[in-house]
């Protein structure tokens, strides 16, 4: 992937990604891991995760289906040695390679399920990226894209207003870089132009009710960390008030009188036979 093509490069290299992609997956999986029997794969199925970053997904889905050849891509060297190490104990049957998720280094209609998530709102032309999803997915097999919209967060007003950080920050940041930070609400429709069959959109709350309090504070402490300094230098909205705005929410959620939520797309469909 060349650097246009992966602007957020630094971001995704830098040691809160770490962090980020652990809450995440803690705030989100519980809730995620029930849509996988929608897709009724074999028990020696083959899985792809592209962006896979840290591995945390991908390995899930190694223990989850026990007999599956699971590959993680992401175009990180560092992401991918990451990975390896951490999740060592499970290969052979799970492997981790760098690739270019424009121009997959795989075979055509290879695999029963590829998953992408948590990419889509950072890349440019997210329908070509799409597109190699679906090449290297079987007939018949399924796609499962985790596609984020930063329209999709809702917090408590008060001294701050948190809806400037992520209309006036986060997607004026992804409109700066050539990115949409809104992809969630276009991917239905990115997937359905592909010829994607048996479409469906589920939301996972990401909320103060379903998730407990300090994962979704930890979350958001890592997007402060890795993001508020490039918010600055790249909105009109300056670092100081972008990591102010982020101190604001995060006290918000820890707050147990307030409530939060952030709703996340996830959206899955089949690939013509």
């Amino acid at each position: 992937m060349s650097v246009t093509r992966n602007p957020h490069a630094d971001q995704m290299a830098h040691e809160s990604m770490i962090r980020t992609l652990f809450a995440q997956a803690n705030a989100i999986w519980p809730q995620e891991e029930r849509l996988f029997a929608r897709y009724v794969l074999p028990h020696d199925c083959r899985i792809a995760d592209i962006g896979c970053g840290s591995g945390e997904i991908t390995s899930r889905l190694a223990l989850m289906y026990e007999r599956a050849t699971v590959i993680g891509i992401d175009i990180l060297e560092s992401s991918v040695a990451y990975a390896s190490r951490r999740y060592a104990s499970l290969a052979p049957r799970l492997r981790f390679e760098q690739g270019d998720a424009f121009a997959l280094a795989l075979e055509s209609e290879q695999f029963d399920l590829v998953v992408c998530r948590h990419m889509t709102q950072s890349i440019p032309e997210p329908e070509k990226a799409l597109a190699e999803l679906c090449r290297i997915c079987k007939p018949g097999g399924w796609l499962h894209v985790l596609s984020e919209d930063y329209g999709m967060l809702h917090m408590m007003a008060g001294k701050l207003d948190p809806d400037r950080l992520w209309h006036e920050g986060a997607v004026a940041f992804g409109r700066a870089t050539g990115v949409d930070a809104r992809i969630g609400r276009r991917t239905w429709t990115l997937l359905h132009d592909l010829g994607i069959e048996e479409l469906h959109v589920d939301y996972v709350t990401v909320d103060t009710v379903r998730v407990p309090r300090e994962t979704f504070a930890t979350m958001l402490e890592a997007w402060r960390d890795g993001y508020a300094e490039a918010i600055g230098a790249r909105t009109a909205l300056h670092a100081d008030a972008a990591r102010a705005l982020f101190d604001y929410i995060i006290a918000s959620v820890r707050n147990p009188r307030e409530y939060a939520v952030w709703q996340v797309p996830i959206v899955s469909g089949s690939k013509p036979r």
